[in-house]
């Protein structure tokens, strides 16, 4: 599995409550910039429309040796997964106020695969708490560190 990209603010604005591995639908283009690395996920979202998942935002730049049949860059993609657990992901949505945020992209057995996470968005105090949490366990390591020596 190789890392392409990765979204490291979702865990700082959302709780994640479940993660779900869809594949994507791409064109020849995009694949061979997503290979390059020229990819990002900061703004995408998924979402559920007539019994379908489609990723909205994620930027792929053009590829340098396209030609006319190049890609657009910020086009809806259609997301690969299961029938009946994108019906089950489309009623949590509407029901609890959920959002499907993308985490990672990887390349797994040569195929492009993207890491969808469910999340429930986090209030500033939320944040700052966590935040909090993040210090406090970042200074009792190094205290740790320190005293081993």
């Amino acid at each position: 599995m190789k890392l392409i990209a990765q979204n490291k603010k979702v865990s700082h604005d959302y709780f994640i409550l479940d993660t779900f591995e869809v594949g994507i639908v791409l064109k020849g283009t995009e694949i061979k910039s997503i290979r390059q690395g020229k990819v990002s996920i900061k703004d995408a979202y998924a979402r559920v429309s007539e019994g379908e998942l489609f990723l909205v935002n994620m930027h792929v730049s053009k590829y340098k040796q396209g030609n006319i049949f190049n890609h657009d860059e910020t086009r809806e993609r259609k997301l690969l997964m299961g029938k009946r657990n994108i019906i089950r992901l489309g009623t949590k949505i509407k029901t609890e106020g959920l959002t499907l945020i993308p985490t990672k992209i990887y390349l797994k057995e040569g195929l492009c695969k993207l890491e969808l996470a469910l999340c429930k968005g986090k209030k500033l105090y939320d944040k700052r708490e966590t935040k909090k949490r993040e210090d406090m366990e970042r200074r009792v390591e190094k205290t740790l560190k320190d005293y081993s020596h």
